[in-house]
């Protein structure tokens, strides 16, 4: 055996950088990683922004508990953000509105002026739309190296092209085989692979719980007038696109979610062309060209809730993946909870009950 740990954690995207970085002032740590370098999938290919209704009412306390140390660590600008709603679906906005004002966010309902006067040239057919000033932009490369720096300064240790080929548990111990060939010990293996993370759960022997990649795209447009600055970040109630502003260009997605194998995800034209038919419904702008496009894979389990906890029929393997699109803005407290359930201790803000993968079972 060439090493022990008393943790390895397998990926180093947001969620395993996080993870590591919470715990590893208090473990021997090591995150293994099978591509060159950290972040090279997800991570790398966010649309940055931190918003407290993106993932749902069972992700929201985990956003919002996360916004006081991304503020604290400086990656968080104020942007805004802009649900839009057409004509008849009034109500629906309205009750998406009142959902999260329950929860304590701030949400203000607009009506059709309301809308204008943060999105110009508006077309027909759109009626209203719940806006949340609460939400930032991420400086996602900031915040992902912030993690890393903390993880490598409590002294743990980063091992990249060193995929898990096999894994075997010896007593109170797994015994790993990576991709190197190197050989490692460690009471507690941590599952942060992401969109890989049931194809690491099946060379554990550990039972896969169902998660599944799904394809994102999102293009880089110029467009005329240029996107403003002060442009909120602009969805729809019914999840067909999202668009922001991005140093004088659009950011804008489809909001697709493709059913993936797990692989270096590339955009498909077809989800380009559809992105830029629904943003022309939405405002009369001119499209100059399409500079740049990518696609990035988001992992959901069946319910999609992330997944926090140890394994029922692994107890030394611990689940910490399925966070979809919403594992960089919910990462400070998914990383708090996460150490606090590996290490053992009581309390904290956040209850664990509703991510275990014992609701699997």
């Amino acid at each position: 055996m060439d090493a022990f740990f008393d943790i390895v954690v397998i990926g180093a995207g947001i969620a395993g950088a996080s993870l590591a970085a919470a715990i590893g002032a208090r473990a021997r740590v090591l995150v293994i990683e099978a591509e060159e370098r950290p972040g090279y999938h997800t991570t790398g290919r966010s649309a940055a922004f931190w918003t407290e209704s993106y993932g749902g009412p069972g992700v929201q306390p985990l956003t919002t508990a996360s916004g006081p140390v991304l503020r604290q660590l400086g990656v968080l600008t104020r942007r805004e953000a802009l649900t839009l709603g057409r004509e008849g679906q009034e109500a629906q906005v309205a009750a998406f509105a009142e959902r999260y004002l329950a929860a304590g966010v701030q949400v203000e309902v607009l009506d059709r002026m309301g809308v204008e006067g943060r999105l110009p040239q508006l077309r027909t057919g759109w009626a209203c739309g719940a806006l949340e000033p609460s939400c930032c932009d991420i400086d996602v490369a900031r915040l992902h190296h912030h993690y890393l720096a903390q993880a490598r300064n409590a002294g743990t240790q980063l091992w990249c092209r060193a995929a898990l080929t096999r894994a075997e548990r010896v007593g109170p111990l797994w015994h790993l085989v990576l991709s190197d060939e190197r050989k490692v010990a460690t009471a507690i293996l941590v599952n942060a692979a992401g969109a890989w993370a049931d194809a690491v759960a099946r060379v554990t022997g550990a039972r896969p719980l169902g998660i599944t990649p799904y394809r994102r795209t999102i293009a880089q447009l110029a467009v005329e007038p240029a996107a403003p600055e002060d442009l909120p970040l602009v969805l729809d109630i019914s999840e067909s696109f999202y668009f922001k502003p991005e140093s004088g260009r659009l950011w804008l997605s489809p909001h697709d979610e493709t059913r993936s194998i797990p692989c270096d995800a590339a955009p498909e034209e077809i989800d380009v062309a559809l992105a830029i038919d629904r943003f022309g419904q939405v405002v009369d702008w001119q499209i100059q060209r399409v500079e740049h496009r990518w696609a990035g894979l988001r992992s959901f389990a069946p319910d999609r809730m992330p997944v926090y906890g140890f394994a029922p029929d692994q107890p030394a393997f611990f689940w910490f993946a399925g966070q979809g699109g919403f594992g960089i803005q919910t990462a400070p407290a998914a990383a708090e909870l996460g150490a606090r359930l590996i290490l053992g201790e009581q309390g904290g803000e956040i209850d664990p009950a509703p991510y275990s993968p014992m609701r699997f079972t």
